[in-house]
């Protein structure tokens, strides 16, 4: 009896694998999903045969809380938590450290990413996982640039142009895709595939595999070809590249359990002190989100 129960089980699971299935996030009103994001990027310059090593790393706490359940969007609020940036130069030794919940009133970038903390920014999210809309960064970006005490109107704008690249609503929904548009418009099968883009400074072409599915978890796999595109006030970059991503996420409400992205990036950077000389660049960068909390069902406030 006990073999016959495990063939009736492995029949079953197997039909339950080939069977067509659509993927899409399936979220309640008032669900809440806390993530923790780590990231760390070093990008390596060579120059007549030296090297100059930055290493950027970034951490923080990110809050989701679903506002409305529509027929085929939800409307999302996102707060920061917590974030902390620490970047370092193999020349100049450490250049930022921040960390935002530890205001210090003399330093303006302690100021700056204080109050970014736990202003709600709203997103319209489609069952894909793709961003349809960001409401919320332009504000964020003017809070942030008021923290910075500067009270020249030029060096003010100054600020909120340089901002407006990270934490402007456009610079949001692009960057923040990459952690939500995962599914198919179609529905798929393991072993199926599907393709889809994000734009902004990091173009991603992206292929996904359905890996594994069962009645609670969705594992699937990505690969992009990306293409980077950075110019700051003094610096540009232009680089092309790969990308690895494993995603598991709940088979219950399709929002990510833990995810993990590699990607390595090669080309040239020039900087205006140095002309039009181009630098040979390479930039490696590993960004994974874990869930930490999911309260999926209606709370009080």
């Amino acid at each position: 009896m006990r073999n016959f129960l495990s063939i009736i089980f492995i029949v079953l699971s197997s039909t339950v694998s080939l069977a067509q299935t659509q993927l899409e996030y399936k979220l309640k009103k008032n669900a809440v999903f806390t993530v923790k994001q780590n990231a760390q990027q070093i990008i390596t310059q060579e120059l007549d045969g030296a090297s100059h090593i930055l290493t950027n790393k970034i951490n923080g706490v990110l809050e989701f809380k679903v506002l409305e359940v529509r027929d085929t969007t939800y409307r999302i609020t996102l707060k920061f938590k917590d974030l902390n940036l620490n970047m370092t130069s193999s020349i100049q030794g450490e250049l930022m450290d921040v960390h935002a919940q530890e205001v210090n009133e003399n330093d303006m970038q302690s100021q700056i990413f204080n109050s970014l903390l736990n202003r709600p920014v709203n997103i319209t999210l489609a069952k894909t996982g793709d961003i349809l809309e960001v409401k919320g960064g332009d504000s964020l970006v003017v809070k942030m640039a008021e923290a910075s005490g500067l009270k020249d109107e030029f060096s003010l704008n100054m600020m909120k142009k340089s901002l407006q690249k990270e934490f402007g609503s456009e610079a949001l929904s692009n960057s923040y895709k990459q952690m939500t548009f995962i599914y198919p418009h179609k529905k798929v099968k393991v072993g199926d595939t599907w393709k889809n883009q994000y734009t902004g400074k990091l173009q991603a072409d992206n292929i996904w595999t359905l890996k594994a599915l069962n009645a609670d978890t969705i594992n699937i796999t990505g690969a992009a070809k990306v293409t980077m595109n950075v110019t700051e006030a003094a610096t540009t970059m232009k680089l092309k590249g790969s990308q690895k991503t494993n995603i598991t996420t709940s088979a219950t409400t399709g929002f990510i359990k833990k995810m993990t992205v590699e990607g390595v990036s090669t080309g040239s950077s020039t900087m205006t002190q140095m002309g039009d000389q181009e630098i040979p660049t390479t930039i490696e960068s590993t960004i994974t989100y874990e869930l930490l909390t999911n309260l999926n069902e209606p709370i009080n406030n």
